[in-house]
């Protein structure tokens, strides 16, 4: 008998027991006698049936406050999406009484990430959703959740010794990896390519970003061990205009450059330049379809841009709280997003929101 035309009725006349003693059952309700439970029990066993978990998870009218941790970004960035995709899946679900809210700290500011984790549980919190500063910090944090049963989700970086609920986004050394792969099918005769960096005290903004570099740095080594890769650095936090004699001195000194990459989802940065200063033989691979790098791609001072579903990574992280939390459904751990690259030829067929 399929289960959604199991009635309570139909499991009381199998267990030779009233709808009423069912329904105790099925909701854990006192007053069952051992007898009667054990008739129920196999009843609901022989019929194979299987509990409408969504049904009683809205019966239960409770509320599941969920929070998510994000560094400080500006308008139009890649965290964008991400609280997007995630408020996208708040309002979905809101039949069952959950609720999101977005806390922020300052990424290469140990106070500052210090400082909201102390503020961070004087609140009622069922579930977080966290994008990792260091290693060692997230790991102070994460010990604070699990020694308060707290389920977590990490974006962005993969920790596996934090031994998160579930984890979304890119495997970041193969996407460097293949960043580097697809940029030598244009640049394989170049003697040199740029790598343009923001940090901060030489740090880059995420362990994401470093991987990427790694695996890119693999494939360069494994198969194009001549070509010359000069790093260049846009130092985080300058205003955009700083940034142009960097951009000015470096392209003027180093001619025979064509091609150059970044890691994060500022290319058009470097874009925008080229496209300004009419430099059409110069073009820039990055990451993330945030709009003015989109802008940049249409344009043409963009070549590739590797996409990683943003949108779809905030979704899926409220959607495995909520199925840990609410329908107390297991959740796979490791969800790595596709590794998918962009052309001024296919960025209008992007579907950043699908799910």
């Amino acid at each position: 008998m399929a289960n959604e035309k199991i009635t309570i009725k139909d499991i009381a006349v199998r267990a030779g027991v009233s709808a009423g003693t069912v329904d105790r059952v099925l909701h854990n309700r006192p007053n069952v006698s051992k007898s009667a439970l054990e008739k129920v029990n196999k009843a609901l066993e022989e019929m194979d049936y299987k509990p409408n978990m969504y049904a009683s998870a809205l019966a239960y009218n409770k509320s599941y406050n969920f929070y998510c941790v994000l560094p400080k970004h500006e308008s139009e960035a890649y965290w964008d999406e991400i609280e997007e995709g995630a408020q996208a899946c708040t309002e979905f679900r809101r039949d069952f009484g959950i609720s999101l809210k977005f806390i922020y700290y300052e990424r290469f500011n140990n106070q500052s990430f210090t400082r909201m984790v102390r503020e961070f549980f004087t609140a009622k919190i069922d579930g977080v959703i966290i994008v990792p500063t260091t290693l060692e910090q997230t790991a102070r944090f994460t010990e604070k959740l699990t020694e308060r049963g707290i389920p977590y989700v990490l974006l962005d970086s993969y920790m596996p010794d934090l031994k998160p609920l579930a984890f979304f986004g890119q495997d970041s050394f193969a996407s460097g990896y293949f960043a580097a792969r697809m940029l030598m099918l244009i640049a394989s005769k170049e003697k040199e390519i740029a790598l343009f960096k923001q940090t901060r005290d030489g740090k880059v903004g995420s362990k994401q970003q470093a991987n990427r570099e790694t695996g890119f740095r693999h494939y360069m080594v494994d198969h194009f061990p001549d070509i010359k890769i000069t790093e260049v650095d846009l130092p985080l936090d300058e205003d955009r205009e700083q940034y142009n004699p960097i951009l000015e001195k470096f392209f003027t000194e180093h001619p025979l450059v064509h091609h150059c990459i970044t890691f994060n989802s500022k290319a058009h940065l470097v874009g925008e330049f080229l496209r300004k200063t009419n430099r059409r033989n110069i073009q820039i691979m990055g990451y993330d379809m945030v709009p003015k790098n989109e802008e940049c791609i249409r344009q043409g001072s963009i070549s590739f841009l590797i996409a990683q579903h943003a949108y779809q990574q905030g979704y899926a992280s409220v959607d495995a709280l909520f199925n840990a939390i609410v329908m107390k459904r297991e959740v796979t751990p490791v969800n790595y997003m596709p590794i998918e690259i962009l052309t001024k030829e296919n960025v209008e067929f992007y579907r950043r929101k699908a799910i």
